[in-house]
């Protein structure tokens, strides 16, 4: 994508956009009086609709660049919300398609130019090409050495060698199908005639037939890449591999059984931490005849913008409905502080005298400036474009201290932050009372000051954040994927995705390869002490192979 300087403000966003269509009807007058200049009619005939078609996509496409750009800097400022991150899906989908059109129409007149027909070309309107990236060091080189002539073209004397033009280019095969032999050989004893045999091997599924590669393929394909087994079944098929779904279900089955050793730890590892976040996502399950929905919960502990050594995780767990019952039950033994939005399930964790120990509420910013952004966005309301503006500015300070020490972070809220707060309070208060209670914006403002102490706590307290993006950002994978897998297909079915999503979105936040680990892992759990299956947790995992890898 073409890479133009961005505004700071809305203003210079629309400015910048005025400009562009100043550009757009000068390259049109400019294409315009190219087609003027073309001598023959009969050239002209057979070139002009190629040409227009070809500019207006060049265009289209610069257009395009600049609606990603202007959204993106829209959203820097603003904040993200499901909306705005659709409308940047949309946006992106469009260029790829627009992209691809000019893309053909360059291949078709490349043809053309090698068959030696006539061509026009307008500068002004070429298109900007991606820089390209080098190819990946780490593939193997398979080398293809073309013919070369055996005497000189121009005298028809010897050759002798200089060197070599290497041209690099990527290719792929598909994936490799092979069966493993277990072969046991039968002894008998020369002396008492009884026979002998090795013992059976293991086999990640009792009586299955599939090695951990293609399990972990399975299973990353459809809670890491969002593929429906019926989708898989397909796909391996098109490869040469017959496999039903109903079989592939049942591995899934035993998969999300036999791993189930490691769900636990990664449960008590979350619930360990001193701040967690937690959200909850609907997730349609089929019933008879129709589909009711059930939830997805997830609670994350990630330690690292308050610079905490321990690795993150994601634990994530089904319940049938939202009552709030089933957070509560979940947390029933933490106490810390608890970063979520405001649902009322939640609010019996927050009651004093626990037996576990209190849970403290830390509110989320991105929720409260969420409202305003919406009424400062739609409707331009000068009240809520300057809360937002308020709200932005402790945003600023806190990606200044992203990742540093709990004892800095408070340091510098105290010094920059908290003035910041109390005006935004006194200023909040006094709009406050001009507004009616039943307007969006009154309600807006009540979401804040009805809350205040739980949205102020991150001033007393380094290791909160100002807002519950990371739950966020975990449940964001299963809204992706309902979209395709549509429903799960029972409770049974939510439990185990809860699990599934547990093991594989972990690996990610502790940027491990999912389908590697679980294929590791399925190999050697089953002969694993059960002492030691801490071994084997993503981060400690990861470890391991770096060490491995430097001992090598």
């Amino acid at each position: 994508m073409t890479d133009h300087p961005l505004p700071d403000t809305l203003d210079g966003a629309h400015a910048l956009i005025r400009a562009m269509a100043e550009r757009i009807e000068a390259a049109n007058a400019q294409a315009r009086a190219a087609l003027a200049e073309v001598d023959s009619a009969r050239r002209l005939a057979r070139s002009e609709a190629a040409l227009a078609k070809a500019a207006r996509i060049a265009l289209e496409v610069e257009i395009e660049q600049f609606k990603f750009q202007i959204a993106k800097l829209r959203q820097e400022r603003f904040g993200a919300s499901s909306e705005r991150a659709a409308r940047l899906d949309q946006l992106v989908l469009a260029l790829e398609d627009l992209q691809e059109s000019a893309a053909e129409l360059d291949a078709a007149a490349d043809l053309k130019d090698a068959g030696g027909g006539p061509t026009t070309k307008v500068e002004a309107l070429e298109r900007r090409r991606p820089a390209r990236r080098p190819l990946p060091e780490h593939l193997p080189r398979h080398r293809l050495v073309h013919p070369r002539p055996s005497a000189c073209l121009c005298c028809g004397g010897g050759l002798r060698k200089l060197g070599e033009a290497v041209t690099e280019s990527l290719e792929r095969a598909p994936a490799r199908w092979f069966v493993i032999q277990h072969v046991r050989e039968k002894m008998s004893c020369a002396r008492c005639e009884a026979i002998t045999e090795a013992p059976a091997p293991f086999h990640p599924i009792a009586r299955g037939r599939a090695g951990p590669n293609l399990l972990a393929d399975i299973v990353v394909g459809k809670f890491g890449m969002h593929l429906p087994l019926t989708r898989q079944s397909r796909a391996f098929a098109s490869e040469g591999v017959e496999l039903d779904v109903s079989t592939m279900a049942d591995w899934v089955g035993a998969m999300a059984a036999s791993m189930a050793p490691l769900i636990a730890p990664m449960v008590a590892h979350a619930l360990e931490g001193a701040r967690i976040h937690a959200d909850d996502t609907p997730v349609p399950v089929l019933a008879k005849g129709r589909t009711r929905t059930g939830r997805l919960w997830v609670v994350v502990r990630d330690d690292r913008p308050f610079g905490g050594p321990d690795p993150p995780v994601a634990a994530y767990f089904y319940s049938p409905d939202r009552r709030g019952e089933h957070p509560q039950r979940f947390l029933e033994g933490y106490s810390g502080v608890l970063q979520a939005d405001a649902y009322s399930g939640f609010g019996q964790l927050y009651e004093p005298g626990r037996p576990a120990g209190p849970i403290l509420e830390a509110a989320c910013w991105a929720h409260a400036r969420r409202a305003f952004f919406k009424m400062a966005d739609l409707q331009g309301a000068p009240m809520a474009i300057e809360a937002v503006a308020r709200i932005d500015a402790l945003f600023a300070i806190e990606r200044e201290i992203n990742g540093s020490p709990a004892a800095v972070r408070v340091a510098v809220r105290g010094a920059r932050a908290r003035p910041l707060v109390e005006d935004l309070e006194r200023w909040m208060r006094v709009c406050r009372s001009r507004l009616s209670g039943k307007g969006n914006m009154g309600r807006a403002f009540d979401y804040l000051l009805r809350r205040w102490g739980s949205f102020t706590r991150f001033l007393d307290n380094g290791r909160v954040c100002l807002t519950n993006n990371a739950a966020e950002r975990a449940i964001r994978p299963i809204a992706v994927g309902r979209r395709n897998w549509t429903f799960a297909g029972s409770d049974t079915g939510g439990h185990r995705a809860a699990a599934m999503y547990t093991l594989v979105e972990t690996c990610r936040m502790n940027e491990v390869n999912p389908r590697a680990w679980l294929a590791n892992v399925i190999a050697r759990l089953p002969d694993h002490p059960a002492s030691r299956v801490d071994e084997l947790l993503p981060w400690n995992w990861k470890a391991a192979q770096t060490r491995i890898a430097e001992a090598a």
